[in-house]
């Protein structure tokens, strides 16, 4: 790496002086990464309000409004200035703000702790790439379960080189606690960055609320035990709860005041909870025991600095958009219609299983109760043959994961009253493939 810049110097310096944990967390590139407070970006800040600002990299008409396409601008219903120009690399401050204000509402452990101000990122993807950029050197472990959302490998192993170590996920019906201590209590106390998805992709499971103090209890041993925890919350799906005993709110809300040794990265956006896929927004946020704004303002510029770099700034149409929303009376009403209708769509799955004993001969449920998906495990067979059989004999399509011998069920995309026919037809082509 090369000398660091004075900039990146100085916000080290500052988190050393408030946290020492977070400062030794930091990947090599976190350390050198700043949001530059000189250069174009300040001469464009002091040169806004006067009379003649010929600073900025954005046209603007004669009157000071943006120079658009009316052709583009005739298709939103926004004031050109709230989507055409450029949002701060951080994100818009109204939208941080709200998704703030958002986050203690749904998580009330949280209370008057303080965390960071979210950071905006170009979906949760992009969160949970910067997440590495800013935390994983290479060869460093990441541990996470062994059912996982296969883009992991990607954005940590391929992108910055880190290695993935996996903890059993489900023994018994159960999470497995023992798997998941022993993974993390386990080698040398030093540096460790753990990654939790919950709602899991691609189980759909999420700790009940004993689970989810027991994961609590390991994380707070190994803290003690003097590693240095960096826990990357992944709470795509969050909201998305179908039983009573299920853990309802984020680990972050209590991980983010547990230990002085543990920095809480809660990554979440509007891809799923707002329904908002293809607008591409997400968040970052930090949460550590006794953290200070002075401490989470050098995060937050080292993440913002981390996107400048990346993709320069997140759509301004898409966080102005969602902004909008918020304001409708009705917001609320949607979202609550169509979290009614994936639990329907969830109740019928559980419907369809209990219904039919005779699946049981060629597949089991994993563990599911929340968010868009669940697993089935095949018995003695060829995953890829009734994968194939599935798909052309029987025109039903579902992710396969060959080695582990799961289907993973999209049961949010898929109709309540198509539910039954398509696990007969997984029944039926794991007949065929066994009579093979």
């Amino acid at each position: 790496m090369s000398i660091l810049s004075p900039q990146a110097l100085e916000l080290n310096r500052l988190l050393k002086t408030q946290s020492e944990t977070v400062y030794e967390l930091l990947s090599a590139k976190g350390k050198a990464i700043y949001f530059p407070k000189m250069g174009i970006l300040a001469q464009g800040s002091a040169a806004k309000g006067k009379e003649i600002n010929a600073t900025i990299g954005t046209a603007y008409e004669d009157d000071g409004k943006p120079m658009i396409l009316p052709s583009i601008a005739s298709k939103l219903l926004l004031d050109t200035k709230d989507a055409f120009p450029y949002a701060p690399s951080d994100g818009l401050k109204p939208l941080r703000e709200k998704w703030m204000e958002l986050t203690r509402a749904k998580n009330p452990t949280l209370g008057k702790t303080e965390i960071s101000s979210p950071v905006v990122t170009c979906g949760v993807t992009h969160g949970l790439s910067m997440v590495g950029y800013l935390f994983a050197d290479p060869n460093d472990q990441i541990i996470l379960s062994d059912l996982y959302w296969e883009n992991y490998d990607l954005v940590y192993s391929n992108a910055y080189g880190a290695e993935l170590k996996f903890f059993n996920f489900f023994k018994n019906g159960l999470f497995d606690i023992e798997s998941f201590g022993k993974t993390i209590l386990s080698g040398p106390v030093g540096k460790k960055i753990i990654l939790l998805n919950f709602p899991n992709n691609p189980s759909g499971y999420t700790p009940t609320r004993s689970a989810g103090k027991a994961i609590i209890q390991v994380l707070k041993e190994a803290a003690e035990a003097g590693n240095k925890l960096a826990v990357v919350l992944d709470d795509s799906y969050f909201g998305l709860f179908f039983e009573e005993d299920t853990m309802i709110e984020s680990l972050f809300a209590e991980l983010s005041q547990l230990h002085q040794n543990l920095l809480a990265i809660k990554v979440d956006g509007i891809t799923k909870e707002e329904y908002a896929w293809g607008f591409r927004v997400g968040f970052i946020s930090f949460g550590i025991k006794g953290g200070s704004k002075d401490l989470y303002r050098a995060l937050e510029e080292k993440a913002a600095g981390a996107i400048r770099g990346n993709i320069s700034n997140v759509a301004h149409p898409s966080q102005s958009l969602y902004l909008s929303s918020l304001k409708s009376e009705s917001h609320q009403i949607e979202k609550e219609h169509n979290i009614a209708k994936i639990k329907e769509r969830y109740l019928k799955v559980r419907e369809v299983l209990a219904s039919h004993g005779e699946y049981k001969n060629y597949f089991e449920a994993l563990p599911f109760n929340s968010g868009y998906f669940m697993c089935i495990q095949l018995k003695d067979l060829n995953a890829d043959k009734v994968w194939e059989t599935l798909l052309n004999k029987y025109s039903t399509g579902v992710i396969c994961y060959s080695e582990q011998k799961l289907f993973r069920i999209a049961f949010a995309s898929t109709p309540a009253r198509q539910i039954e026919k398509l696990f007969n037809n997984i029944y039926l082509a794991c007949q065929d493939c066994s009579n093979l």
